[in-house]
């Protein structure tokens, strides 16, 4: 169940990365909405209604869940760039993906945000030097500061999780990959 769940490992924080490394993550960020697009662009309205593993969101919540928290990462990337060390707004991600909108909205929508916010994000994150990788918000339930460039990592990690969260269901059930 642990594979099903974290199909690539769970996220290690604490870690440093090199700028070689954070330039790849971008582009591991970058990639994304195509990667999405291309692989449930493969899949019917029943099979995005499938979910991942047992009592876990459907393809259609993953791909809603992905557009809801990387427009929530955009914006606290934003507020690291622009205040000191801000306090970032957390948010009941499980609860997101019960709305209406992440239940039954049509992935195209998801797909469509994904695309213009990882145009600007990347825009941004391309943009960056090292001096504002090292700056930081605040996340209040994990009590954490995070520097942007682990932020980089973490977004980098949640992309190709919820990537292999679709693709793993793909091969598993014998659908186009």
């Amino acid at each position: 169940m642990e594979h099903l769940q974290y199909p690539i490992g769970r996220f290690e924080y604490g870690q440093t990365y090199t700028p070689a490394q954070t330039k790849s993550q971008i582009q591991t960020i970058n990639a994304l909405p195509s990667k999405l697009f291309n692989i449930v662009n493969t899949l019917n309205e029943s099979q995005l209604e499938t979910p991942y593993r047992p009592n876990g969101w459907t393809v259609r919540q993953v791909v809603n869940h992905v557009a809801d928290s990387h427009m929530n990462a955009n914006i606290r990337f934003r507020l690291a760039l622009t205040e000191e060390n801000p306090t970032i707004k957390p948010y009941e991600e499980a609860l997101w993906a019960e709305l209406p909108d992440g239940k039954t909205a049509p992935v195209e929508w998801s797909l469509q945000l994904l695309k213009y916010v990882h145009l600007r994000w990347g825009l941004v994150l391309n943009s960056m030097n090292e001096a504002d990788f090292a700056r930081t918000y605040f996340h209040p339930e994990t009590k954490r500061r995070f520097e942007l460039r682990e932020a980089v990592a973490l977004y980098a990690w949640h992309s190709e999780h919820h990537y292999q969260h679709i693709r793993q269901l793909c091969l598993r059930e014998g659908w186009p990959v």
